[in-house]
C-alpha cells in the first residue's frame, strides 16, 4: 500500500491503495465513486472511462500509482467546465432516451464530454470516433449520437393527467443512470462483507477428488473453502419446475468448462491471491460431447439419468399434410453460441438475517421471485425467509434469468454467518453463464404457381449445453413460430433440445425464434427467385393478418399488423432496389445488396399461466406509491408501468413514487422476459390504477368521469368534493392482476399459445467487398407493429438495440469456449458498426393489452439477421446458411 495524492474532480485527494491496483478499483472501492463502472478490466468496454489530465482514458488500465500528481475527473464531477458539459449531456441523454440499462452511460458521458471540451460543435463522424472506445449493448448507439450532437440545457415536461400513455417522456429512473448514483450489483455491499471467489472447472467433462481442504484453508488464510457438502438444502437449480439439474457446486463430476467446483471465502486480498494449482483438487478428465450431433450419436454417453439419448425435450407442431408444389426449396442452416455480452458482469451480496434462517440477496437479476424460489430451495428454508432485492441491472437480454451468484452467495453467507459479496470477472461471466442456443436446422418450403405458400417442414436440434436452463422453452416456442408470419396450410415442425458438454444455453432475446427465422426467410427468398417474384411481393401476398388462422389453429381477431408493416416499407424497398442496381452497374468490387425479412413473436410464456400482480397505495400523508415487482433491465418498464397506471388512476406522473422489484415489498410481476412486461404487467398496472380510482370515486360518491387532483393530503374529486386523506382511518389501497388467456397445446401443437403477437418487417442495405469478403450494413428500415406505443422514445430505443444485436448475430458474434471469453476476442457491434436506422411504428391496438400495447423487446431483433443475409445474397448471389457471416466464410463461398 502506498499514499497517492492527486486532484479528483477539482479537489485535492490522498488515498492509500496498492500501487498496481487499477485506478478504477481505487476510485470505486477506496473512494466510493462507483459512478465509474467496471465491465471488463481490460480496456475493451470503456465503461470505466474517466478524464486524466484532460483526456479520456480507461481507468481499469491505469495503475493507481500513476495517478500521483494527476488531475482525475469522473462522472461525479459537478463543478467547472466539465460539470457544465456533463449537465448538458445528461439533459440531452434523458430527452433522447440515450440511456437504457445505464451501465455504459457514465463511460459514454465522459467520452462525449472529452470531445465537447475540445470541439463545441462536432459533426456526427467526430462523435462516432470519440465514442468508439465505449461499448453499449442496449441502445444501438443512434440515440447516444443524437444526444451528444444535441447536448443543450432543456426541461422535459411531464404530461398532464390522463395523457401519459403515448407521450415520449424521459425515463423516470434516468437521472440516477446518468449521474453515477444508480446502484448495480458491484456498487453496494456491507462494509464488513467477506469476498467470495469461485473455482471453476478447466475441463468440459471430468471427475475430481478433493484433498485436505481444512489444511489448505489455514495455509491460504481463508475463512472457508466451500464444497457441495456445504449446501444446506438441495444442491441444484434450474428453470423447469421438476428438474433442478445444475448443481450450485459440483459434487465430484463436472459437465462443462467453467462449472463451479469450490467457493473461496475470505478477505478480498486472500481469495484473489489463491492460485487454483495451490488447492488440493485433482482432476480426472473424461471424453466430452461437443455439439448436438455428437451427443445424439447412438453410442454417445448419457450425461443425465433423466435424458436417454441426451434428449431433454422435443417440441412439435403438425397441421395438414406437407407436399412438394410448383416451387420447392430445402436447406440446412447452422448457428453457433452467442454471448449476451451485457456490460455488467454478475455481482451482488448476501446478508443473513439475525434469526439465523432468513437471507437477503442483493444482485442483478431479471426474475426476483424465481431467484427467491431457487435460493430458498438451496438453503432448505421457506421462500418467505428469503428476500431478493434487485440491484440495477446492467443489461440482461435473458442471460440474467437463470440464477448465477444468488445461491452461491446465500450458501457462503449461511456458512459464515456474515455478509458475503462477489463480482464476476468478465472471463468468468462469459465462461459460466448461459448463451443463445446453437441450432442445426433442416427446413423445406413450397409454394404454388401464384406464389402462395403451401407447405413448410422444419427439423432442428438445439444444443442446450450441460444443463437444461431454458432449453424446454426454446423447444416448445420454436415449432409455433418456425413457419414465419405467413399463411401456410401444411406444416411439420419439430425442435429438440439436446444435452452436451458445452456451456449451458438459455434465454437470449427470442428463445430460438431468431435462429428459426434465418432458415425460413432464406427459403422464402428461394421461392421468390424460382417464381420470378419480388421478395417484398411474395411476403406481402402471404403475410398473416387480422382474421387469419395461425399454424397452431389460433384465429387472430385483432392486432396483426404485418401487412401494414410491409406496406410502410414498400416505397423505401423500391428506392433501395433502384439504388443497388445503379451502383452495381459500375462497381466491379464493392457490391450493394438489398434484403428483406419478416417476423412474428408471441408475447409471454408459451401456453402457460403468466400472471402479474401489482399494488397501489394512497397514504394518509398524501404519498402515492406503486409497488411494482417488474424488473427494469433497461427496456423502460418502470416508466411504462407508471404511465399506464397514472392514466388509469387519473393523476399525473409527478404524484407517483415507486417500490421496485423487492420481494419483501412487492408482488410477483413475473419475469422480465418473453416481451411480456409491457403487455402483461402493463395490464396489471392498468387494472391496479383503475381499482384505486373506483375506490376513490366510491368514497366520494362521484361519477366515473370525475377528475382527480392531489395536493398534499387534499384529494379533489370532481369539481366539488375534497377528501382530506389525513382524516381517513386507513390508507387507500388497491391491487390489480392480469394473466393472459392462453390454452395448452395438444400433441400436434394446436391451441392458443399466446394472447397476442408482435409483428415486424425490416429491409437492409449492405455493401460487400467481394475481394475481402467483408460486409458493411449501411442502412436498415424497420416497420414494427407495437399495438400502441406507450412511450415512443423508449420503443424506438428497444428497436434500435434489437437491430444492433441482430447485426451482431448475422456478422460477427461467435462464442467459442476457452477462446472468446472476453470483449476483445468476442466482438459485439460498436458505434462504428451500427448503420443508419429508420423506424416506422405501426399501431394496431391489442384489445388485451393496456391501452392497446404489446411487447417489442424481442421482436425488434428477429428479422435483422435474415434481412442482412438476404441483402448479402442480393449483392453476391451467395446464399449463406451459417452465421455469423465472417469474412473468411463469405470469401470461401464466393470462390
Amino acid at each position: 500500500m502506498i499514499e497517492i495524492a492527486f486532484t479528483l474532480n477539482d479537489s485535492p485527494c490522498t488515498v492509500s491503495a496498492p500501487p498496481f491496483a487499477p485506478l478504477s478499483d481505487t476510485l470505486r472501492e477506496r473512494l466510493g465513486l462507483t459512478g465509474t463502472k467496471e465491465g471488463c478490466n481490460a480496456g475493451d468496454c470503456g465503461a470505466c472511462t474517466v478524464l486524466v489530465d484532460g483526456a479520456q482514458a480507461c481507468a481499469c488500465l491505469i495503475p493507481s500509482a500513476q495517478a500521483e500528481g494527476a488531475r482525475v475527473e469522473t462522472v461525479e464531477a459537478v463543478h467547472g467546465e466539465l460539470g457544465a458539459v456533463l449537465a448538458r449531456l445528461r439533459a440531452a441523454f434523458l430527452a433522447h432516451g440515450a440511456a437504457q440499462c445505464g451501465i455504459c452511460s457514465p463511460g459514454m458521458l465522459m467520452a462525449a464530454a472529452d470531445l465537447l471540451l475540445r470541439d463545441a460543435a462536432p459533426d456526427r463522424a467526430a462523435v462516432r470516433d470519440a465514442l468508439g472506445g465505449v461499448l453499449c449493448r442496449c441502445t444501438g448507439y443512434a440515440k447516444i449520437l443524437d444526444a451528444v450532437l444535441d447536448a443543450a440545457p432543456r426541461a422535459v415536461a411531464s404530461p398532464p393527467a390522463g395523457e401519459a400513455v403515448g407521450a415520449g417522456i424521459a425515463r423516470l429512473d434516468g437521472v440516477a443512470k446518468l449521474d453515477g448514483t444508480d446502484r448495480f450489483g458491484a456498487d453496494e455491499a456491507p462494509a464488513d462483507a467477506l469476498w467470495l471467489r469461485v473455482v471453476r472447472s478447466p475441463h468440459a467433462s471430468a471427475r475430481f477428488s478433493l484433498g485436505d481442504l481444512e489444511a489448505a484453508r489455514r495455509e491460504l488464510g481463508l475463512e472457508a473453502i466451500l464444497t457441495a457438502a456445504d449446501v444446506p438444502g438441495v444442491n441444484g437449480f434450474g428453470i423447469m419446475p421438476n428438474l433442478k439439474d445444475q448443481p450450485v457446486l459440483a459434487d465430484g463430476l463436472v459437465r462443462f468448462r467453467g462449472e463451479a467446483v469450490l467457493g473461496l471465502v475470505g478477505s478480498r486480498e486472500a481469495v484473489m491471491a489463491v492460485r487454483d494449482a495451490a488447492l488440493p483438487l485433482t482432476w480426472h478428465p473424461l471424453p466430452a460431447l461437443h455439439g448436438a450431433a455428437a451427443a445424439s450419436a447412438v453410442d454417445a454417453p448419457q450425461l443425465h439419468a433423466h435424458a436417454p439419448g441426451n434428449l431433454l425435450i422435443e417440441g412439435k407442431l403438425n397441421r395438414g399434410t406437407p407436399l412438394r408444389d410448383v416451387a420447392y426449396s430445402e436447406g440446412r442452416f447452422t448457428t453457433g453460441f452467442v454471448e449476451h455480452a451485457y456490460i455488467e458482469p454478475e455481482a451482488g451480496y448476501a446478508q443473513p438475517a439475525p434469526d439465523g434462517i432468513g437471507m437477503e440477496v442483493f444482485a442483478c437479476t431479471q426474475a426476483p421471485y424465481m431467484d427467491r424460489e431457487e435460493t430458498a430451495r438451496v438453503l432448505g428454508v421457506a421462500e418467505e425467509a428469503v428476500r431478493i432485492r434487485p440491484s440495477a441491472c446492467g443489461g440482461g437480454f435473458g442471460g440474467k434469468l437463470d440464477v448465477s451468484v444468488q445461491p452461491l452467495l446465500a450458501v457462503a453467507a449461511r456458512k459464515l454467518g456474515r455478509p458475503v459479496r462477489i463480482v464476476y470477472s468478465r472471463a468468468e461471466s462469459m465462461a459460466s453463464t448461459t448463451k443463445r442456443h446453437p441450432a442445426s436446422i433442416t427446413a423445406r418450403m413450397s409454394a404454388d404457381a401464384e406464389g402462395r405458400f403451401t407447405s413448410y417442414e422444419f427439423d432442428a436440434d438445439f444444443n442446450t449445453g450441460a444443463y437444461a436452463s431454458w432449453g424446454a422453452t426454446v423447444a416448445n416456442r420454436v415449432p409455433v413460430h418456425a413457419g414465419g408470419p405467413y399463411r401456410i396450410p401444411n406444416l411439420r415442425n419439430r425442435a429438440r433440445a439436446i444435452y452436451t458438454n458445452d456451456t449451458p444455453a438459455g434465454a437470449f432475446r427470442g428463445f430460438g425464434v431468431p435462429q428459426a427465422a434465418i432458415a425460413t426467410e432464406s427459403l422464402v427468398d428461394d421461392l421468390a427467385e424460382q417464381l420470378g417474384l419480388d421478395r417484398w411481393e411474395i411476403r406481402r401476398r402471404n403475410a398473416i393478418g387480422r382474421g387469419d388462422t395461425t399454424h397452431s389453429g389460433q384465429v387472430l381477431h385483432a392486432s396483426a399488423g404485418l401487412p401494414e408493416c410491409l406496406d410502410a416499407l414498400k416505397p423505401e424497398w423500391d428506392a433501395m432496389l433502384a439504388q443497388v442496381a445503379a451502383h452495381n452497374a459500375t462497381a466491379p468490387r464493392v457490391k450493394l445488396g438489398a434484403g428483406i425479412a419478416c417476423m412474428w413473436y408471441g408475447c409471454g410464456n408459451t401456453s402457460m399461466s403468466n400472471p402479474s400482480r401489482m399494488k397501489l397505495t394512497l397514504a394518509r400523508d398524501g404519498t402515492l406509491t406503486l409497488f411494482n415487482g417488474a424488473v427494469d433491465i433497461g427496456q423502460g418498464s418502470t416508466t411504462v408501468m407508471a404511465q399506464i397506471c397514472a392514466d388509469a388512476l387519473g393523476l399525473p406522473l409527478e404524484n407517483f413514487r415507486f417500490v421496485l422489484g423487492d420481494t419483501a415489498r412487492t408482488y410477483d410481476a413475473g419475469k422480465t422476459s418473453a416481451s411480456r412486461q409491457t403487455f402483461v404487467s402493463g395490464r396489471a398496472a392498468m387494472e391496479t390504477g383503475l381499482a384505486l380510482r373506483r375506490r376513490i370515486l366510491a368514497l366520494a360518491n362521484a361519477g366515473e368521469d370525475a377528475a382527480l387532483a392531489l395536493e398534499g393530503t387534499q384529494l379533489r374529486v370532481g369539481s366539488a368534493r375534497v377528501i382530506d386523506l389525513a382524516t381517513l382511518d386507513a390508507d387507500l389501497e388497491a391491487e390489480g392482476r392480469y394473466d393472459p388467456p392462453t390454452t395448452a397445446l395438444d400433441e400436434n401443437g394446436q391451441g392458443t399459445p399466446y394472447a397476442t403477437y408482435g409483428f415486424a418487417a425490416q429491409i437492409a442495405l449492405v455493401a460487400v467487398d467481394t475481394a475481402l469478403g467483408t460486409v458493411k450494413v449501411r442502412r436498415i428500415v424497420a416497420a414494427q407493429d407495437v399495438g400502441r406505443a406507450v412511450n415512443p422514445t423508449l420503443v424506438l430505443g428497444q428497436i434500435h438495440g434489437g437491430i444492433a444485436q441482430g447485426l451482431g448475430l448475422a456478422l460477427m458474434e461467435e462464442f467459442l469456449p476457452g477462446r472468446t471469453e472476453n470483449l476483445h476476442d468476442y466482438l459485439i457491434p460498436t458505434v462504428g458498426d451500427v448503420p443508419e436506422i429508420e423506424v416506422h411504428l405501426i399501431e394496431d391496438p391489442e384489445p388485451e393489452g393496456p391501452y392497446g400495447a404489446k411487447g417489442v423487446g424481442e421482436p425488434a431483433l428477429v428479422p435483422t439477421a435474415p434481412a442482412i443475409l438476404s441483402a448479402i445474397r442480393h449483392a453476391t448471389g451467395i446464399t449463406m446458411r451459417q452465421v455469423p457471416v465472417l469474412p473468411h466464410r463469405l470469401w470461401e463461398q464466393m470462390r
